[in-house]
């Protein structure tokens, strides 16, 4: 009446497998996987990468001529703060020649023409006009003029 139940075997048969160990290579066999990519996917990377690079170069082209107009300003800074500093020294307005001595470094020097201070960057020689009057109009020409205003880079 009473059915023994035994705990140590399963209660549940085993299920039989629905696919037998010789068909699974066959359908394992039929299917190839791609060797590389399609053309048309590397024509969409090119694209994409033509596009990138035209939004890059102008921005470089942008960022060097930024960099030039920066190494102007900065030039001219450089020789409006000698020329402050040839006033405080020498306690008078300094001469051409004088002011590039104050202005210092190794691409200064005074313009061929005695025009200015001569300044070269980049193997291109640019000049701080410097004039002998205090409206900054009679532009120096020799050395020894006495400079009493000084411009901008030309």
């Amino acid at each position: 009446m009473h059915q023994q139940i035994n705990l140590y075997q399963p209660v549940f048969r085993k299920q039989e497998k629905l696919f037998s160990a010789t068909a699974l290579p066959q359908i394992g066999a039929a299917v190839k996987k791609p060797a590389g990519f399609a053309l048309t996917e590397l024509v969409v990377v090119l694209i994409i990468l033509a596009l990138l690079g035209a939004m890059a170069v102008p921005r470089f082209v942008d960022v060097s001529n930024d960099s030039l107009v920066a190494a102007r300003n900065g030039s001219v800074a450089a020789v409006h703060n000698g020329y402050a500093m040839a006033i405080a020294q020498l306690k008078r307005v300094p001469q051409l020649g004088e002011l590039v001595t104050f202005v210092g470094g190794q691409n200064v020097a005074v313009d061929p023409a005695n025009k200015g201070v001569q300044v070269t960057i980049n193997g291109t020689a640019y000049v701080a006009q410097t004039y002998m009057d205090t409206s900054c109009t009679a532009v120096t020409g020799a050395a020894t003029d006495t400079v009493t205003c000084v411009g901008e880079i030309l």
